[in-house]
């Protein structure tokens, strides 16, 4: 276990040496990922420092022969998780984003998971046994996660976080804590207002 933290700790801390003190690059205002110094966790502000995230969409895991994406979700603050039902901290924190996505959706938030390296029994599974309300892309191969330039496929659980124009505001390389994700998502919620 050491080592497996140790080697992404050394993947995310090259990363960030390759780069300036910026968390992200926009070329021509695209989201690409850079992990600055090995953070966890990564604010993007002001909104002008935000870059694009692509389209990320594949086959829902809720609705069989069905396709989910951003795109359903146009005007909406946009939390996407990356999570598998093989992951011990993905049991944690689903409940907790369960529980963010019902306090929030009024306020026009969504929760977008991506089931990664899954088998979809064992990922449905999941999903009902915690009562888990909110669709995810499954994607057992982790093709959707390659739009992401420079995301690392490899770090489950982590969480995106994207404002009203779908561009990254945060990224979390770690299991969530409730509090924070709920007062990040909240304050994106309150910059622009919910379209009518």
């Amino acid at each position: 276990m050491r080592r497996i933290l140790f080697l992404l700790l050394g993947a995310l801390v090259l990363a960030g040496c390759s780069t300036s003190k910026d968390a992200v690059a926009t070329t021509q205002q695209e989201f690409t990922f850079v992990a600055p110094g090995g953070q966890t966790t990564i604010l993007y502000d002001p909104p002008s420092a935000r870059g694009a995230s692509p389209e990320l969409s594949g086959d829902s895991l809720l609705k069989e022969g069905a396709q989910v994406g951003l795109a359903d979700y146009a005007g909406q603050v946009v939390i996407v998780n990356i999570w598998g039902s093989w992951c011990g901290p993905c049991r944690a924190e689903a409940p907790d984003l369960e529980f963010v996505a019902q306090q929030t959706r009024a306020d026009g938030v969504a929760v977008l998971g991506i089931d990664v390296r899954d088998d979809r029994a064992a990922a449905r599974d999941f999903v009902q046994d915690r009562g888990l309300t909110y669709d995810s892309i499954f994607d057992p191969a982790s093709r959707s996660l390659a739009a992401l330039d420079g995301y690392p496929r490899n770090v489950v659980p982590s969480t995106l976080v994207l404002d009203r124009q779908h561009r990254v505001a945060a990224v979390y390389l770690t299991t969530i804590r409730p509090s924070d994700l709920l007062q990040t998502v909240q304050r994106l919620a309150a910059e622009t207002p919910r379209p009518a």
